[in-house]
């Protein structure tokens, strides 16, 4: 089977992007956007919308390939390529991708992502969502063109077995929105709400009481209207707030820890992001000295790596450290989903813990081929996208999974590992 056709389309993500380098510098909030100018290359206003672009490839029989180019919430903010403009990047994907897809054999993906998230031009990088976007097609092509599922390619091509049941989301919810939180707590979601707290006055407090008090309160109502036996992970992504109000002192942090797994127990509380510091060194080094402070306070909370995990080369260099309890894996960041399924392979055989992120910006199709990509690779669990409704992402990726394994179970494919 070959790419007869390529076409592109143009259309909406599932969120927006924020200027994140604004907001620290005290862009005041108005409503859901801030006062204030822009800092990150590429933003108009703080909060702006965000765009996607569809590749879909056209195979001899006329059937359809889908991937769709998308970034994240925070482009442009530590190391990220700027915002993922679709306009931006027509010439590219007209005059790079297209007249390198036609005619193409799809008998490898893992030959034909490699190849074009390693294109150059003018000596650049094409853009992480163009890289994204790009292989996600061409796995959806090798899949059809194969007549089988996109985890038993990735399966195939990588060595892998797939998970013979759903894998564990997280799903992310408003930070204020009350009413889908009792809606997640009665589906019982495995990890949540998520959420975003990266500001130190009106999310966490200078004493950190409003954040004290935030927890307490989420961890009350799912004693008091979830099931008896219900037992999620709560997990709460700081964006590095609670270190920036502690002066990055690991020590000063990790005792505030102390009192915010306090306030859940007896549910694991999950930090992502405790510390956001400029470069990705610096930031595995400080994540060791609060992981060190934890263990010797004996505080039990796990630490979660989000910034600075942009490539393939970051997530394999937190992993050989050793530092953090676990990486979120933020799709668009690592470009081609080739560099995601083998980040998540060397997170497994390194023995470190991985979720499956990404972001609320992305797309159906993008948020499929993800629950795929994990079906056959196994992290530790998945982050629920796109955007940020928790109710449709939740159903879209348990959906995905139940039926995927499904169809494996009733083809007996050999990919399918035992139950």
């Amino acid at each position: 089977m070959k790419i007869k056709d390529v076409v592109f389309a143009t259309g909406q993500s599932s969120f927006v992007h924020t200027d994140r380098a604004a907001i620290r510098q005290g862009a005041r909030p108005n409503g859901y956007l801030f006062d204030g100018k822009p800092v990150i290359p590429g933003f108009d206003t703080i909060v702006q919308p965000a765009g996607i672009a569809s590749v879909m490839l056209v195979l001899d029989d006329d059937i359809v390939a889908l991937g769709d180019c998308a970034d994240v919430i925070l482009a442009g903010y530590a190391g990220r390529d700027r915002p993922f403009k679709p306009a931006e990047q027509e010439k590219v994907l007209d005059e790079v991708i297209a007249p390198r897809l036609v005619g193409r054999s799809l008998d490898s993906f893992k030959d034909l992502a490699t190849e074009f998230d390693a294109l150059r031009v003018d000596g650049e990088p094409l853009h992480m969502a163009v890289r994204y976007g790009v292989t996600q097609a061409l796995l959806d092509a090798v899949a059809l063109s194969r007549r089988e599922q996109m985890a038993e390619v990735v399966a195939r091509e990588y060595g892998q077995t797939i998970a013979p049941r759903r894998l564990r989301i997280l799903s992310s919810c408003m930070r204020d929105n009350y009413n889908l939180h009792d809606r997640m707590i009665l589906k019982r979601a495995d990890i949540l709400p998520h959420s975003s707290f990266g500001e130190i006055d009106r999310h966490i407090g200078r004493d950190g009481q409003i954040f004290l008090d935030y927890v307490t309160k989420f961890r009350k109502r799912v004693q008091a209207i979830g099931a008896p036996d219900y037992r999620p992970q709560l997990h709460f992504d700081v964006y590095g707030s609670i270190g920036e109000l502690f002066d990055n002192d690991p020590e000063r942090v990790a005792d505030y820890l102390g009192k915010v797994a306090a306030a859940v127990a007896p549910y694991d509380l999950m930090i992502e992001s405790p510390f956001v510091v400029d470069a990705l060194e610096p930031q595995i080094e400080i994540f060791g000295r609060l992981r060190d402070a934890l263990k010797r306070k004996g505080i039990r909370t796990i630490i979660i790596a989000d910034e600075w995990c942009n490539t393939l080369e970051d997530i394999r260099a937190w992993a050989d450290a050793g530092t953090t309890d676990m990486v979120q894996i933020k799709t668009p960041d690592l470009g081609g989903i080739n560099n995601t399924i083998e980040a998540v392979i060397y997170c497994n055989e390194a023995g470190m813990d991985a979720y499956l992120g990404g972001t609320a910006n992305e797309t159906q199709q993008s948020s499929r081929i993800t629950t795929h990509i994990g079906l056959a690779t196994r992290p530790a669990f998945l982050l629920s996208k796109p955007g940020m409704g928790g109710d449709e992402s939740f159903a879209l990726q348990v959906n995905e999974m139940n039926r995927t394994i499904a169809l494996l179970k009733h083809r007996h494919s050999p990919w399918l590992a035992a139950a």
